[in-house]
Formats: C-alpha cells, structure tokens, sequence
C-alpha cells in the first residue's frame, strides 16, 4: 500500500498541473475526476453522472463530461457549457492530455535538460526524469556568455570542451548569447567560486580563439529544479551590466541585487525618489559624463585615490578637483562611503528613470 502512493501523489500533482496549464492558456474551467467519481481536488461533490460515450452535454446542470487518460490513468474531465463549442474544446483536452504524457515520455536528456533550463516541466517531472536519467543534484549554476553573432557557434564549440560533469551542458539562448549550466565538481575537493571560474573560462576562450565574451552568472543554487532561477538570474546580470556599462568582462548576479529591488519599485515611486535625492544644483554634474565616469571609477576602486588615478591616467590634483566639485554640487562628497551609496543610487534611479 505504501509503495503505490508516492506515484498516486506525483500523478496527481501532475494532472492538476495540467489542468492548470490548460486554465491558463484558453481561459476554460475544467474539472478532473478521478475514475470512481471523487474529484481529484477533493473539492466539491462526487460525479453523479459518467458518460456512456465519448463526449456527452448535460444541458440540466450546463456541463459537459468526457472520460481521458493521462498516463495509465483513467479520469474524467467536466467542462463549465454544454454547447456544441464544448464538446469541441472536451475533445482537445483529450488529445492533448495523451500527448503531453508521450511528449514526457519521449524526452531525451538533452531535452529534458533545455525544458528545466526554459521552465518547461514542472516539480514532479524533474523528479520523474532525474531519476530516469540518473542526475545527481547538487551546487549548479548557469552562465550567460555573451559575444558576436558570427563567433557564438565557435564558442559553442569550444564551451563543450568544457562540460566536466556529464550533466553540464551548453544551450544557445539566442544570436548573440550561450548558456553554460555548469555542475560543481566535488570530487576535486578544491572549493572554486562561480566568478572565479567564470574568469577562467574567459580567459581560457580568448587564448584559444582570441574571441572576447562577456560572463554574466546567475547565483549558485542546489539542484537542478532550481536551474531556471539561476538563468533567470545571469540573463538579468546580462542586460544589467550592459545597461549601466559596468566596467570589467564577468558579473555575478549579486552585484546587481540593489538595482534588481528598485528596478521592480513603480516607475512614479523611482521618479519621487530621485527628486528627493537629487538636488537642483547636481543636475550639471550627472549630465557631465566626464564626471560620472570619474565618480564611477573612484566607486569601482574603492575609494582609493591613488589607484583611480593610476588608472585614469589623471593627476590625483585633477583627480580630487573633480571630487570636490562633485561635493560642492551635489553635497555628497563621495570619498565618504556613505555619501558613495546615495551618490551611486541617484546614478541608479536616473537610469531606471529614463
């Protein structure tokens, strides 16, 4: 009794997954019975009513209810109508429950690894095909390298190479960008960080290919149900470090939590803080693009004088005489970290703003 009802509750699970998929996609309200008549929700009465056919209309109680299978399963479904339109939309749901269960079916590793990847199965198939497959969960995340169109299939080529877990993977996103799901390796015994590695990897690919790419990577997560988060993650990472022209080649998601929260606020709550952070005189300073990227670069050095200097090839009098007309102008005198922060924030919102 025990061994059979951990399958009972997967497929339960799933077959309320379908019902809900099939809500959402076509607006119908549809109703799945088990075969001796309860519902499978456990919500509401027991069918008083099983069809003798395929598709019958019950016009007293404005339904129609058809018998289907979902895979070794036989179940009934209830349709909200009992028009002629219903009995056609009773016979696709048919159909379709038999193909969604051959599809799964059917599913290669490779697929199966692109549908976790695109969010195209849900908990309980990933369940079902880890265990087919053999998958061992553990520390995963996902990389987005992005480059030119024309070098993506070599990269690709290349990307493969370094698929060291037979469950790693490379999966072509679009024109211009990959995704590496990349598996920790725990047998090495070394603790390599996602950044750390992913700096490997670019500079592994321009020694052998002299191709530049950019890394951007979603936050390490546990197991593979949790994949679509991560990519979710680095193509986030992606289009922000693109937007806010962020110096350097590899990005992690973390770096870009803070313009993530305020980028999910209201377009008029980011427009209310920017006025009260902003100060009319400062206006000059954030349309000068030599000034910001002289206060970008302080910010990306740590405060270090010397070193932004060093690195702007800038006097470090010329260096602090841009400092102090940023304070002068906006009041912040940004070699202070606190008044760093609200200076980097106005940048933010101003972006977001636009």
């Amino acid at each position: 009794m025990l061994v059979g009802m951990p399958t009972r509750r997967i497929m339960k699970e799933e077959v309320l997954s379908f019902i809900k998929s099939i809500e959402d996609g076509t607006g119908l309200k549809l109703k799945i019975y088990l075969e001796d008549g309860n519902p499978i929700d456990n919500i509401g009465q027991p069918l008083s009513h099983f069809p003798l056919g395929a598709v019958e209309t019950d016009a007293q109680n404005n339904c129609t209810i058809f018998p289907l299978q979902y895979g070794s399963q036989n179940y009934y479904g209830v349709l909200e109508g009992a028009k002629k339109e219903q009995t056609v939309y009773a016979s696709l749901v048919k159909k379709l429950a038999e193909r969604t269960e051959k599809k799964e079916i059917g599913l290669s590793k490779a697929d199966f690894l692109r549908a976790v990847l695109f969010g195209e199965v849900n908990h309980t198939q990933i369940d079902r095909y880890v265990k087919k497959f053999r998958i061992k969960d553990g520390p995963v995340c996902v990389m987005i390298l992005s480059g030119q169109k024309s070098d993506i299939a070599l990269i690709k080529s290349i990307l493969i190479n370094y698929c060291s877990s037979s469950n790693d993977f490379v999966q072509e996103v679009d024109a211009f960008n990959l995704a590496f799901v990349k598996f920790s390796d725990g047998e090495s015994g070394e603790y390599q960080s996602p950044t750390e590695y992913a700096e490997f990897l670019r500079q592994s690919l321009y020694e052998e290919t002299g191709v530049f790419v950019r890394v951007s990577i979603g936050s390490r997560v546990n197991e593979l149900a949790q994949v679509g988060v991560s990519f979710s993650q680095a193509l986030s990472t992606a289009r922000m470090s693109e937007s806010f022209s962020s110096h350097g080649e590899v990005h992690a998601f973390k770096e870009y939590v803070l313009i993530k929260i305020i980028e999910d606020l209201p377009r008029h709550k980011i427009n209310e803080y920017l006025e009260i952070l902003k100060d009319s005189g400062a206006k000059e300073i954030f349309a000068d693009k030599e000034m910001l990227e002289t206060a970008e670069e302080f910010m990306e050095n740590g405060l270090n004088v010397s070193e932004t200097a060093r690195k702007m090839y800038l006097h470090r009098n010329t260096l602090m005489y841009r400092l102090d007309k940023i304070e002068n102008a906006t009041g912040l005198d940004i070699r202070k970290f606190a008044d760093a922060v609200t200076f980097r924030l106005i940048i933010i919102l101003s972006k977001l703003s636009r």
